[in-house]
């Protein structure tokens, strides 16, 4: 296998850059490019001896891995995946190799119980760096001067908004570009949105702040889109509709009506708009959860055109993103009495067994399996069970398949959309690529709104 011109240049770029943001699209091949530079740093320039990569906990189990023992080129490269007990990661970084590979939830263990010796160090998704009050992000800090090259990987820097992009960059260039403090960013690039007197809710861009941002870091930022450089399958989205009974439906304004009645005498915040949304995201689904968090059904709508679908596809294997738990449980009970092959797709096993071509259906859980891992050998195929507010948890996932080396020309992605519910407003912020909470937060108030003038 040969590396893209696009990789070759991304690989000469973490070269001659000890600082990298390599911002390149889904599916563009982050990790091989990554691993190339660190082969020829390591044994063709001298440049460093020992590298950390920081990762999400399933791509720092199973992708840096097999995509080492995928290239001929890297079998030089001696590697410790440094995940499971706090036994098993010791002994994975006092075995001998040249990188070792660990999740970033144990980021902090890692600063503050090992001797942190390492030369280069590569985050794999950046953007979970984004939080400057997280562990993760205080813990790296703390050693970030000891590190001589430092490589961001992500293809999402900003999901969120411009705001994210601070910690991300003062973690790579210890505030050379954006500064060395959130309060100077904010100053420079944005203004107050919503405030209350002096309390300032949320900032919103200046005119110009992304192009000044951007013209900031673009020294050492490698921006590609996948459109740009490779031959991707044809992508086909749709919406099929999922219709309710007027009794469902009546149930449904029901607990919309005495959700929203308890939210009345009290301001809409972020954290009682997202309990709402929850909530209402459920009944859509078909179940919710009461106070004491056993499940209430409602509805089989969505089991039901799930089965619909699975059974179209004639033994074709379909990926399902699910959200809630009581969602996952109802699937398997539903797809037990199909007798259909399923599994949830989370270990090194069931990943295997998904390209391998031996699930019917394979269960995925966005948050979990959303970014790295490489599923496209398994199907192209991608049914939306249950939506998510988060863009880039729902880009990463429809990533998962459509991607570089999908051997289907297309690649189809249905989401199952209950009609009059919140379904429709999620679908509508996710395809129009709003912001998480600024959608969330509008979309409440407009349910609200709506609620008072029925």
């Amino acid at each position: 296998m040969e590396l893209h011109d696009y990789q070759k240049y991304a690989v000469q770029f973490i070269e001659e850059h000890p600082i990298a943001a390599l911002f390149l699209d889904m599916g563009l091949g982050k990790t091989i490019t990554t691993l190339t530079a660190i082969h020829n740093l390591m044994f063709d320039l001298f440049a460093v001896r020992k590298v950390l990569i920081i990762a999400p906990l399933r791509v720092a189990r199973d992708t840096w891995a097999a995509e080492i023992e995928k290239w001929e080129h890297l079998k030089d490269l001696r590697y410790s995946v440094a995940v499971g007990t706090e036994e098993e990661r010791l002994a994975a970084l006092n075995a001998p190799a040249d990188l070792y590979i660990i999740n970033r939830e144990n980021v902090d263990w890692l600063v503050n119980n090992t001797k942190f010796d390492y030369d280069m160090v590569v985050i794999d998704e950046l953007s979970s760096f984004k939080s400057h009050q997280s562990k993760r992000f205080k813990a790296l800090m703390k050693v970030r001067p000891n590190v001589k090259r430092i490589v961001g990987l992500t293809g999402t820097p900003a999901s969120n908004g411009l705001m994210d992009l601070w910690a991300e960059f003062r973690l790579l260039d210890m505030g050379q570009r954006l500064g060395r403090f959130i309060g100077q960013y904010r100053n420079a690039y944005f203004k107050p949105d919503k405030q209350n007197g002096y309390i300032v809710y949320s900032y919103k861009p200046l005119p110009d702040a992304e192009e000044r941002i951007y013209e900031k870091i673009s020294d050492i930022t490698v921006s590609m889109k996948a459109l740009d450089h490779l031959h991707m399958p044809e992508l086909i989205s749709n919406e099929y509709p999922v219709q309710l009974s007027d009794t469902e439906q009546e149930t449904y304004k029901r607990f919309k009506s005495e959700l929203i009645l308890e939210m009345q005498d009290t301001e809409i915040t972020a954290a009682n708009a997202a309990s709402l949304s929850n909530k209402l995201s459920q009944l859509a689904n078909g179940a919710v959860y009461d106070d004491t968090e056993a499940v209430i059904p409602i509805h089989s709508r969505k089991l039901d055109a799930l089965e619909d679908l699975i059974e179209a596809a004639n033994g074709k294997p379909i990926l399902v993103a699910y959200w809630f738990k009581h969602d996952l449980k109802r699937i398997q009970e539903r797809l037990r009495k199909l007798k259909v092959s399923y599994q949830e797709i989370q270990s090194s096993d069931s990943i295997q067994n998904w390209n391998a071509g031996k699930l019917q259906v394979g269960l995925l859980h966005p948050a979990a399996a959303g970014h790295g891992l490489n599923l496209q050998a398994g199907g192209s195929h991608l049914i939306w069970f249950g939506l998510t507010w988060s863009l880039e948890l729902y880009q990463q996932t429809n990533a998962r398949l459509w991607r570089q080396g999908q051997q289907s020309e297309t690649v189809v992605i249905q989401h199952l959309i209950t009609k009059c519910t919140i379904d429709e407003r999620i679908l509508k912020a996710l395809t129009q690529k709003e912001q998480t909470q600024t959608a969330l937060m509008t979309a409440v108030r407009a349910e609200i709104v709506r609620e008072e003038n029925e």
